[in-house]
């Protein structure tokens, strides 16, 4: 008999947090990263870089959120290979990172894409928070 243990996030889910999550503070945006819940590749959990900075890592069934100030950002994931995804944040704004995962010669690949807002939020109700708000270290 074989035993699957998937390696996926198990904290609450964010439609049993989202009413305890304060909005950012004046001047700042913020960031969701997200990843769907798939026991394909659940081991490859890399760490998610903000600006070379850890600020979590890429779980499936997962999210995160950081704040920060408007300005430009360079989110990155590396396995065999470094993934980016540079975009730019206003003050007040949200963006959705989804973080997925993609073949590679000998390990899988965690890719980022900026997601629809509305795909994303329907998305992350089903997800767990995988750690307490992140000031930019892990």
């Amino acid at each position: 008999m074989a035993v699957f243990v998937c390696g996926c996030a198990t904290g609450p889910k964010y439609a049993e947090v989202k009413k305890s999550i304060p909005p950012p503070a004046a001047g700042e945006g913020r960031i969701y990263f997200f990843r769907s819940n798939s026991p394909w590749g659940f081991a490859i959990q890399p760490d998610i870089r903000l600006n070379d900075v850890v600020v979590g890592s890429s779980k499936p069934g997962g999210f995160f959120y950081i704040d920060r100030p408007a300005g430009k950002y360079i989110g990155a994931a590396t396995t065999e290979t470094e993934k980016t995804l540079s975009f730019v944040l206003a003050a007040g704004e949200t963006k959705y990172i989804r973080t997925s995962l993609g073949s590679g010669v000998l390990v899988g690949r965690i890719i980022l894409n900026l997601e629809d807002p509305q795909k994303a939020q329907a998305e992350l109700q089903t997800l767990s928070i995988t750690g307490a708000v992140n000031n930019g270290t892990k």
